[in-house]
Formats: C-alpha cells, structure tokens, sequence
C-alpha cells in the first residue's frame, strides 16, 4: 500500500513524536505536518522566561528548530540539520501563545532549506528562521518503496 504524501508526513511525525524528550519537555504541540511543511504550539509559561521577563531566545529557537525538524522528516527520510539562523524580532511574554510554521523552500538532492515563521496569537511575527538540513542514511518507519517493490 502506498501513502499519500500527507499520510507519509503524519507517520514519520508520530515516529519522530514518539522519541522526542526535548520538545514535550519544554511544553510543545505537534498541530499539523504535510509533506514540507510543519505546525507546532507553544503557551509561553514562567520557566520559558528570562530576566527581562521576556520568552528565552533558547525557547523560541527550540520551537522553530522542532518545527524545522518536522518539516524536513516529512517524507520519511532521516533528515538532520546542518545549518541555522535567527531572527529576533518581537519579545514574546509569559501567557503568549506562539505558533511556528515551517515551509520547504529548497530540496535538491541531500540538502534542503526550510523558512519558520513564529507568530504570538495577535499575528505578530516573534521569530524568523531558516534552517538547512543534511538527508542521511535510514527512515523514521519501515516503508517499502516502489522502488524495492519493483527491484
């Protein structure tokens, strides 16, 4: 049986789910996954703040880099990052509701770029990020493909 793209994201994503310590850890919700792209929560609670009272720059760049990674996992091929960056625009506080959305730019060959956007629940852009990832060897399920079914 083959899956649809959106069945392939949402199977790896359990997969990825199922192991991921860090991002249940810090407070995160898994809200949606397609093929390249990938939603993820976050209530910003007193322990994510810093001194200025302010969400930790570590938190909000853990929430883009969760959602990277789900995007780029997408289709069932291990997928690490290799490369990232950050743009702080906004403070977000304590009670804030983010939410990162994670699109696919780029996928040539091994390496993709993906572009995050981190929202509060007023629209206003918090975060802007963009992570390059690394495809490497195995898969986030066991799935035949069409290739092996043929070969």
């Amino acid at each position: 049986m083959t899956l649809t793209p959106k069945e392939r994201a949402e199977k790896s994503a359990q997969a990825m789910w199922s192991g991921d310590g860090a991002s249940t850890w810090i407070g995160m919700e898994l809200e949606d996954v397609d093929e390249g792209c990938a939603r993820l929560g976050l209530t910003v609670q007193r322990h994510h703040t810093n001194g200025h009272k302010t969400c930790h720059g570590g938190v909000s760049f853990s929430l883009a880099d969760s959602c990277f990674a789900f995007a780029c996992n997408s289709r069932n091929q291990a997928t690490v990052g290799q490369h990232a960056m950050i743009s702080y625009l906004k403070p977000a506080f304590e009670g804030d509701r983010l939410t990162a959305e994670a699109r696919e730019i780029s996928l040539t060959g091994r390496s993709g770029v993906y572009d995050v956007r981190v929202q509060n629940q007023k629209g206003d852009v918090i975060v802007e990020f963009r992570g390059m990832s690394r495809a490497v060897k195995g898969q986030l399920f066991e799935e035949i493909t069409d290739e092996a079914r043929q070969g």
